[in-house]
């Protein structure tokens, strides 16, 4: 079997046009971010942020989902990161941050990145300290 193009031209113009400030890996939060993919499923990759809070996150900075996160300006990534650090200035709700409540300080918080590791192991190490039967499933 051929495959017939009607101009030879048309292969050319069909091929994905990447700028030249496109960037194949970010950095972002401590995390290498895949340029390649769409804004939204890029943010993923950071520990802490799901599909909905990525999706929560570009609405809330003003980032076109659209695009791609290697098209991505220096300006679109520190209003990303901004939104993520404070999530309660910009009225995301209470409930869905991932720290709810903290044992602490009393504060409802995003932990990401490696901040949430270490929540994570401070928490299990309360429960083992307190005996609690939670806690004895990690001995």
């Amino acid at each position: 079997r051929l495959l017939y193009l009607p101009s030879p031209s048309l292969a050319v113009t069909m091929a994905l046009h990447a700028p030249e400030e496109f960037q194949h890996i970010l950095r972002i939060l401590n995390t290498n971010v895949d340029g390649r993919k769409k804004v939204m499923f890029a943010l993923t990759s950071i520990t802490g942020v799901g599909r909905r809070l990525s999706n929560l996150l570009c609405k809330k900075a003003d980032v076109d989902m659209n695009k791609r996160a290697g098209e991505l300006t220096e300006d679109e990534i520190t209003r990303l990161v901004g939104v993520l650090s404070n999530p309660l200035e910009f009225k995301i709700p209470k409930w869905f941050l991932n720290r709810r409540w903290d044992i602490k300080t009393g504060a409802y918080t995003q932990v990401f990145s490696n901040a949430l590791q270490g929540k994570l192991r401070e928490d299990l190490e309360r429960l083992k300290k307190m005996r609690a039967h939670r806690g004895l499933r990690h001995y």
